[in-house]
């Protein structure tokens, strides 16, 4: 932009920061992440990109976004713990998409990965970076070849002949690249998964209307990534349910705390999010629940572990909630209900740079039925949030999930 078009005010406030934080007057779009999003079309998928503006946390789209994200129906994405890498899960394809994160922020498409199963629901890394885990809703017949490598896959069950699913392991490179994959079956209609317990223990929501007990749970070997289920779930083949832990119908979203010492599972039937501490062998005792407005989705916590949020799809709002020493949640009296899009899906934070006046943390949230994103700008002393400059901030049709990463000076 030319300074003969700014005012004299604007001008000075931008030396004075570039001053403050030691950058040339250019450097006012500096950006502290990046922010990507999926579209959920069933012909080729599209992700949006966006540099996180230092100051406001306003939206910038990259020079080269949207981009292809090489596949069918993307349902899903989630970044490397380095903020090297971003992997696109595509649920008609049954394919993962590995993407290199650029200097710029731009995503650079590197190499396509089948899964063992149909229809992929979601995908979680665990906190070493190690293990790539996707979720898929059907069983597929593999035929291997000497190395264990898969051949080729026939659909074992289909929504005609419905039956249990299961969860594709990747080993994940150093370079990001995925190896070859092994299989763990569980039960029917597996849906979210999250495998960032700091202990070790991988949990599993379905939506098996045969049974209330959808949450799986399974111990992590850190060594190999293979899971061991743990005491009280029962895998069961066939077109029947399995047994894990009380969770409802149709949870929608199942999240673990930075500590591993509580897990929070959504439902969407119920209208509520319950509350559970985790045991040194991983298995969940419920603590409680507390109401959501309608169909709540996904989850986060922010960065100090004060404050919780979850997307309500059916509301077109972020529910805010205040974490007590027991970890359960409260429903917050100022941010209890704060309208964004509409049919908000997944929620990511950017914490801006400590220091001065630029210090912030940004809330951001995937709006399905709205097409675009909201951004929020979070009050660290009450967790209070409000819109931030310029939002919503346009994305292609269906956005379907959110992440964000952190700028990385040395890519």
């Amino acid at each position: 932009m030319s300074l003969k078009k700014m005012g004299r005010g604007a001008i000075a406030s931008i030396v004075s920061v570039a001053m403050g934080l030691g950058l040339a007057a250019c450097g006012s779009d500096h950006s502290v992440g990046y922010v990507y999003t999926t579209t959920a079309q069933s012909t080729s998928g599209l992700v949006n990109g966006y540099k996180v503006y230092y100051q406001q946390g306003y939206l910038l789209q990259l020079p080269n976004s949207p981009l292809p994200s090489g596949g069918k129906n993307p349902v899903t994405l989630v970044a490397s713990p380095d903020h090297l890498s971003v992997y696109v899960v595509h649920r008609d394809d049954s394919n993962v998409v590995h993407f290199l994160i650029g200097t710029d922020g731009k995503l650079y498409p590197q190499k396509t990965y089948n899964i063992s199963g149909s229809f992929a629901t979601d995908a979680s890394i665990d906190p070493a970076g190690k293990f790539l885990y996707v979720t898929y809703t059907y069983q597929n017949t593999l035929t291997l070849d000497g190395n264990g490598n898969i051949t080729q896959q026939e659909q074992l069950y289909t929504p005609a002949n419905p039956g249990p699913g299961g969860v594709t392991v990747f080993p994940i490179g150093s370079d990001g690249s995925l190896g070859s994959p092994f299989d763990v079956h569980v039960g029917r209609n597996p849906v979210k998964i999250s495998a960032t317990d700091p202990n070790h223990f991988v949990y599993i929501a379905s939506q098996d209307t045969g049974t209330t007990t959808n949450l799986l749970g399974f111990s992590q070997d850190p060594n190999t990534g293979r899971l061991t289920k743990l005491p009280g779930v029962t895998i069961n083949e066939g077109n029947v349910p399995s047994v894990g832990f009380q969770s409802g119908v149709t949870p929608a979203g199942v999240l673990v705390d930075a500590s591993g010492g509580h897990l929070y599972v959504t439902d969407q039937g119920a209208n509520d999010v319950l509350t559970y501490s985790l045991g040194s062998n991983g298995v969940p005792t419920l603590l409680g629940t507390v109401d959501t407005d309608q169909s709540p989705a996904g989850m986060t916590i922010d960065p100090s572990g004060k404050y919780f949020y979850v997307a309500s799809y059916g509301a077109g709002a972020i529910n805010g909630y205040t974490l007590g020493s027991d970890g359960v949640p409260v429903r917050s009296s100022i941010a209890g209900s704060v309208q964004v899009g509409t049919g908000p899906t997944c929620l990511a934070f950017i914490d801006a740079p400590a220091g001065g006046s630029s210090h912030a943390t940004y809330l951001y949230s995937s709006n399905a039925l709205s097409s675009n994103i909201s951004g929020t700008q979070m009050d660290p002393t009450d967790g209070r949030l409000r819109l931030i400059q310029r939002a919503p901030f346009g994305a292609n049709a269906l956005p379907s999930c959110i992440v964000a990463v952190p700028a990385v000076s040395a890519r």
